[in-house]
């Protein structure tokens, strides 16, 4: 991934979807805003317990960053589930209840989803030009929220898999990111190879990959094009929110996706 910083506020973008030029794409951390602690600083969580005025001068800024209108992003009532929602022009500046991946191929629409540990899934189809995002934690990726994804950009728009670029973002990493052996039985069916995601930690505990997971559920469908972070959230609570190392105080950190308008 590749670092930016715009007027002191970093954010990070995956190296195959910038080359595309008319891709958005942004992984904000949690530095360069205005919440303050336990939530500094560029917390976008309005469930968390910070400062509502704050959060909102960080939407801004998010907004200003990338150059868009908050007037065309929507954004999801995340609930650790898989139902995908199609959007368009007329939901910009909503918020789609119960929902953990969005779609569209409105271009001037922005996608927005908050993370603290879960992956942030990017799909995009340039021969419609279309894009996808989605937040997958062990929920998600056990009721395989990625190949949800792409099936419903096949046939929403018609992309063909094979020509899509994916990119996966900053999460826990299966160094950080232990589970027991009822979340790890969840996790293994319909994997290629669910020995690189499900790891032997001690007794009747399992470190688990999520990058790994949804990569292979990503190919098993017929992506070839998959760029991953590898960056841990919970490692580096210096840039990102965790709420595995954080608990109860960790705000959430902005993932954007969006299309820009032809010049």
């Amino acid at each position: 991934m590749m670092r930016h910083a715009v007027n002191g506020i970093p954010y990070y973008s995956f190296e195959a979807l910038s080359a595309c030029g008319e891709v958005i794409n942004a992984i904000f951390t949690r530095l360069g805003g205005l919440s303050g602690l336990p939530f500094a600083e560029l917390n976008v969580g309005r469930l968390v317990g910070d400062d509502a005025a704050a959060v909102e001068a960080n939407h801004r800024l998010i907004y200003a960053t990338l150059n868009i209108s908050g007037k065309q992003v929507v954004t999801a009532r995340q609930v650790h589930g898989n139902n995908v929602a199609i959007v368009s022009a007329a939901d910009g500046d909503t918020v789609v209840p119960d929902t953990d991946g969005l779609i569209t191929s409105t271009c001037g629409l922005s996608l927005m989803l908050r993370f603290a540990d879960c992956l942030p899934i990017f799909l995009y189809d340039p021969q419609n030009r279309a894009i996808g995002l989605a937040h997958a934690g062990w929920r998600g990726t056990a009721a395989r929220i990625a190949e949800r994804m792409v099936s419903a950009m096949v046939e929403v728009v018609g992309s063909e898999p094979s020509k899509m670029i994916a990119g996966l973002g900053p999460a826990v990493g299966p160094c950080c990111y232990e589970v027991g052996p009822d979340v790890a039985d969840l996790l293994r069916p319909g994997l290629k190879d669910w020995q690189a995601v499900v790891l032997p930690a001690a007794k009747n505990a399992y470190h688990v990959d999520l990058w790994e997971a949804n990569r292979q559920q990503l190919m098993q469908v017929g992506l070839t094009n998959v760029e991953v972070s590898h960056l841990c959230t919970a490692c580096h609570t210096d840039e990102f929110f965790s709420h595995r190392a954080e608990k109860e105080s960790s705000g959430r950190f902005a993932a954007v996706m969006g299309i820009r308008k032809a010049v």
